[in-house]
């Protein structure tokens, strides 16, 4: 009688416990909000993002990186691999401006997918050029808005701040 009793009991308990974590697993998602968008939409006008786009360039620094950071920034380059280099975003599609390190010293590209190098942008075959450049740089020009700086420059208002080179990007890759 026992060999028949307790493996109905051990099963019903089996049940049990498996019900009790269906039941709260399916609450959970019930409860959980979409993940898709993963940000609040707006509806913004046309001059309501401009005003956005002013805002998140009048907060951008213009302290520049100054020549030791630049100095590391090119020494820390040329200690990675040839192909490699400061690549801040590893993602699908656009992943903003990377430094990669070439056969003749460093450019700055575009990266695609998180590992693509495109086209140089400009490039640098020795320090004292990549020190003279990066020093005057800053979040600022770095980002597109500054018409004086022609290699970052841009009209693009998607393109312009978006994954941008920034001081503490490269601070991190230091």
């Amino acid at each position: 009688m026992a060999g028949i009793i307790i493996p109905i009991v051990c099963c019903a308990i089996i049940l049990y416990a498996v019900g009790t974590v269906s039941r709260s697993l399916w609450r959970q998602r019930k409860n959980k909000p979409p993940a898709w968008p993963p940000y609040p939409l707006i509806n913004a006008t046309e001059e309501e993002m401009d005003r956005r786009h002013a805002e998140l360039r009048d907060m951008l620094s213009h302290e520049r990186l100054g020549p030791r950071r630049a100095r590391r920034l090119w020494r820390k380059l040329q200690a990675a691999e040839t192909g490699k280099g400061l690549i801040h975003e590893f993602h699908r599609d656009f992943c903003g401006h990377g430094l990669i390190r070439t056969e003749r010293g460093v450019i700055l590209c575009d990266i695609q997918d998180g590992h693509f190098p495109g086209p140089a942008i400009a490039a640098w075959e020795t320090e004292d050029a990549f020190v003279d450049f990066f020093s005057r740089q800053s979040d600022f020009t770095m980002s597109g808005w500054d018409p004086a700086e022609p290699v970052f420059h841009t009209e693009d208002e998607w393109y312009r701040n978006n994954q941008r080179l920034r001081t503490r990007i490269i601070d991190r890759f230091l």
